[in-house]
């Protein structure tokens, strides 16, 4: 099943996008990084280029995806963010997006609460969590979260 990973430029978002890595499962990564955009390219991945504030870029890019991972750290590091004024109108765009391209699974990797969204299943993972990365790929394989 498809598995984006929103705010792959970040480290949380890199070590998330490493350990999913399968030729079993397609990953799709969204990041604003050009850099980092050709080196996800170079790895097979398929890549969505823009600004995380951009709902309807994201919405597009999750379209078809059975989870998404969203990296709450690209909603407020040093990156331009045009379509949102701050940190919670991001999440609240993404929430929405990942609504509206029907997502199931929603993995928030976040020390704080995340905004609502329809989804089916939805997991927190904490930033601090030392194995970050396994604990959102578990999630990701997972029969059911809960």
């Amino acid at each position: 099943m498809p598995v984006i990973v929103v705010g792959a430029d970040t480290a949380p978002g890199r070590a998330v996008v490493d350990e999913l890595v399968d030729p079993r499962r397609e990953i799709r990564v969204f990041v604003s990084d050009e850099d980092d955009a050709a080196a996800y390219r170079e790895r097979g991945l398929k890549v969505a280029l823009g600004d995380v504030s951009d709902e309807s870029h994201i919405e597009a890019a999750a379209g078809m995806c059975f989870t998404a991972v969203l990296v709450t750290e690209a909603a407020v590091d040093g990156r331009v963010r045009s379509f949102a004024d701050d940190a919670k109108g991001v999440l609240e765009a993404w929430a929405r997006a990942v609504a509206s391209a029907r997502v199931r699974r929603v993995i928030w990797i976040s020390d704080a609460e995340p905004p609502p969204t329809d989804a089916r299943e939805v997991a927190t993972v904490s930033l601090q969590d030392s194995d970050l990365a396994a604990r959102v790929a578990g999630l990701d394989d997972a029969q059911r979260i809960p």
